[in-house]
């Protein structure tokens, strides 16, 4: 199964200048109960379209199986990652920060992170990341390269702690991301099989991890951005 990654800008429009708060109640009403109830949850409008565009990109992405996000159940493991327990063979991730919503799918454990880039708070890194990596982000020159390689590790970070279902219970200390080529996750002096691929789009640094896909060339994950009107065209199918 070719792993499959989607983007959406939640605050984009389309040609006749809508977007996904003017079709709020329509687009809500084609996902299951579970997500609406979810995405009425957040308190503010910003929260509810980044909410309503991952259950989106869910459903998009599962109609390249067959499927329907409101007509599947989505249960979680212990440690809180989702999965569909009638569908073993397909897993998914679900992120999203600023206006942007990641969706990604592949045969295997998988993992994904997109952040809104900014100016980093360096702190974090001195506390939380692993002696490497704060190693090899003092060797960058200059603030805009040390920016860029803080959301690079931050992000590659982040999709390997949720492919592993861990999340605050591992520290973020307690791995180390090597840039390489290729990236690679080291856990107490063992480099794990894992596979990561990098996205970069205008404001924004997004990761994909993979479980037993160490061996990057063997995968090669599709990334595609969706557009309303891609999401629109699907809704009758």
């Amino acid at each position: 199964m070719t792993p499959k990654v989607y983007l959406m800008d939640t605050a984009g429009k389309d040609q006749k200048g809508r977007g996904l708060a003017e079709g709020f109640e329509m687009l809500c009403s084609s996902l299951s109960w579970g997500r609406q109830d979810k995405i009425r949850q957040f308190r503010f409008p910003q929260g509810k379209l980044l909410s309503l565009g991952a259950g989106l990109l869910l459903d998009y992405g599962l109609r390249q199986y067959g499927l329907r996000e409101k007509d599947v159940a989505v249960a979680f493991k212990e440690n809180g990652k989702p999965y569909l327990p009638d569908y073993p063979e397909i897993c998914f991730n679900l992120s999203h920060s600023g206006t942007m919503a990641m969706a990604s799918f592949a045969g295997r454990e998988v993992g994904c992170d997109i952040e809104q880039v900014g100016d980093p708070d360096f702190r974090v890194a001195r506390r939380f990341f692993a002696p490497g990596e704060k190693e090899a982000l003092n060797r960058i020159p200059g603030p805009k390269g040390r920016a860029e390689c803080f959301y690079r590790f931050w992000t590659l970070k982040e999709s390997f702690l949720k492919v592993t279902g861990q999340g605050v219970r591992m520290p973020l200390d307690g791995f180390c991301i090597h840039m390489g080529p290729p990236v690679q996750v080291e856990v107490e002096g063992a480099f794990l099989d894992y596979g990561f691929w990098e996205f970069a789009l205008p404001g924004y640094r997004a990761s994909l991890c993979i479980r037993g896909a160490g061996g990057q060339g063997r995968l090669s994950p599709v990334w595609d951005v969706v557009t309303l009107s891609a999401i629109e065209s699907r809704l009758d199918d």
